[in-house]
């Protein structure tokens, strides 16, 4: 059966063979940039003795690879337009494959680096085309549906990550965790190769649409950022603040730039919605803390607690678990109440799952945190996207996904740089893997009564977008 083919935002013809095939193409899609996000954090100790590395060098096998998502999520979106989505997404498909080979095979730190630098390159094309080739693929009576299965592969690929790799690693080692996406990764090219659209001819004005300059400028403004928040082993000297200095002022430069070129990068109109902007910053603010708990947990549960790699793994996934359980009925619940309601719910829980891990002792103590904070991130993502993308104009949308994108990936740069600055801070010690398990201990209490300030704050800016809301709709 040919694949479908749509022009944007028009139903396509009822073909379910072709539609379920190709959903399956584009869940991969979502799925395997997830996974690769979360399976390197439970290999971090192993790495670092197999490395003989610091806990801050270390850190880089995670932030290369969300770096370069971060980065270039919203510009392959563009390049997309311009190449040929279909085309592009196959190449994206391909270098994650090749570059989780590279890592596999990796004999030092810094190819490792590099090898998940191109894979986060890979990993950047097939989140931001997965999402827009929804509109070519499904009827757009069930678009939503089809969103709400990509978001949830997508929270599926994140928790599965920890259980997996302690898994893969317990039972062969370190390279496993890279080696697992090839089969995958072979899998998804050969569905999306075979059930999607093909592309719809690029018009010649779009090639003026890639924004370089901005493209440039964003990487260094969150490179900056990065190392700021990782060089000196937990401790802020002065290159530190020149590096965040240097952010700042990239920062600005790229908002200047962006307001007078034809075709940005990043429409800054957008931010004058209020809600939008609540969205997005409440977004980052939780994947900070999610992804706070990717990077602390496997030190904590291996130095503090005294568990084994295929043990910390089994532990860890309580949060799959209960991921995968709560995903649907948090959209559908979604549908039944508003999205408002929803979002305050569900960072109520968060809030709570912080606290318990900072407060309640023990094995026991840690399930109990992270099933409230992972039904709570479940509720939250399925309110906050369906209130972002509610309203949008079919124009609009590869923008605005590409901006909820982006927030989520700061999140997690944020989490992964400044919550293991944090963790390094509260157990006093720059060497994690080699810390005392009293010491993990005080830096888990610190690092996780941090997370709970931060959803707090989120709820804050919740409560007052909800009000802004209400006062605009009773005017």
């Amino acid at each position: 059966m040919k694949p479908i083919i749509a022009e944007p935002g028009e139903a396509v013809a009822e073909r379910p063979y072709s539609v379920r095939w190709a959903l399956a193409s584009l869940s991969l899609s979502m799925l395997l940039p997830s996974l690769g996000t979360s399976i390197a954090n439970v290999g971090l100790p192993s790495l670092a003795r197999s490395f003989d590395a610091a806990f801050q060098d270390v850190q880089w096998i995670v932030l290369a690879y969300l770096l370069a998502i971060t980065t270039l999520i919203v510009s392959v979106g563009r390049l997309g337009d311009v190449t040929g989505r279909r085309r592009l997404l196959l190449i994206g498909i391909l270098l994650f494959t090749l570059a989780s080979v590279l890592c596999g095979l990796a004999p030092t730190l810094w190819l490792m680096i590099a090898a998940r630098a191109l894979q986060g390159l890979g990993a950047a094309i097939m989140m931001a085309l997965t999402m827009a080739f929804v509109g070519e693929t499904v009827p757009k009576a069930t678009t939503g549906s089809a969103m709400g299965l990509l978001g949830t592969m997508s929270a599926i690929g994140t928790a599965l990550g920890p259980s997996l790799g302690g898994l893969l690693i317990a039972c062969f080692g370190w390279p496993a965790i890279f080696l697992v996406n090839v089969p995958l990764g072979l899998t998804t090219f050969v569905l999306a190769y075979r059930y999607l659209p093909n592309d719809i001819g690029a018009r010649k004005k779009d090639r003026a649409g890639f924004d370089t300059m901005g493209t440039l400028l964003l990487a260094l403004t969150l490179s900056a950022y990065a190392l700021a928040m990782t060089i000196g082993r937990g401790r802020f000297g002065l290159l530190n603040l020149a590096l965040l200095l240097t952010a700042a002022f990239s920062a600005g430069l790229f908002v200047f730039t962006e307001a007078r070129i034809a075709s940005p990068l990043i429409e800054l109109p957008v931010f004058r919605n209020r809600v939008l902007t609540a969205s997005l910053a409440m977004n980052a603010l939780v994947s900070t803390v999610m992804m706070a708990t990717l990077v602390v947990a496997p030190f904590y549960l291996s130095r503090a607690l005294g568990l084994g790699e295929a043990l910390v793994g089994a532990v860890m996934s309580i949060g799959p678990v209960i991921s995968i359980l709560s995903g649907v009925p948090a959209g559908r619940l979604v549908d039944r109440l508003e999205a408002p309601f929803v979002i305050a719910a569900g960072l109520v829980a968060m809030t709570a799952g912080s606290t318990a891990l900072a407060v309640l002792p023990g094995i026991a103590g840690y399930i109990a945190g992270i099933a409230m904070l992972t039904s709570g991130y479940q509720l939250f993502q399925a309110a906050n996207n369906t209130a972002v993308m509610a309203d949008v104009q079919p124009d609009q949308r590869g923008v605005i996904s590409g901006m909820l994108n982006l927030s989520r990936n700061l999140g997690l740069i944020t989490g992964a740089s400044v919550m293991g600055a944090v963790f390094a801070y509260g157990a006093a010690a720059s060497e994690i893997a080699a810390a005392r398990p009293e010491a993990v201990h005080s830096g888990m209490q610190i690092t996780f009564g941090v997370a709970a300030a931060l959803i707090a704050v989120a709820l804050t800016i919740a409560a007052g977008a909800y009000r802004r809301r209400t006062n605009s709709e009773g005017a």
